[in-house]
């Protein structure tokens, strides 16, 4: 898991990162925008996708939002492109974490 990713260079030692606890990514991994980070140790990443209407011949834009779980190691702030990986369910709504920080925000 590490070789995909970059290891962040600062530690945890919660035990739902993927570096640094025990949690294992399994399955869809998948890009977005942090769009709010109000909650503790979860974020909501916006993450926006082309669909195919079939009446009208044409893609159109749609998004969905994604609460994932955000390591101390990373914690990522409002803005920030991340990339985000399929996970256990960690909580009723939570099933994936943040793995790497692609590019700042505001």
């Amino acid at each position: 898991m590490s070789m995909i990713f970059k290891r962040p260079k600062k530690t945890c030692d919660d035990q739902n990162c993927p570096f640094h606890g025990t949690l294992a990514i399994r399955g869809r991994v998948l890009e977005g925008i942090v769009h709010t980070d109000k909650m503790d140790k979860t974020v909501i990443v916006d993450r926006e996708f082309m669909q195919f209407s079939p009446k009208y011949v044409r893609y159109e834009r749609r998004h969905g939002h994604i609460p994932s779980h955000n390591p101390p190691c990373l914690d990522v702030k409002e803005g920030d492109r991340v990339r985000i990986a399929e996970c256990r369910p960690l909580s009723k709504t939570v099933s994936f974490v943040v793995v790497e920080k692609v590019g700042e925000g505001k």
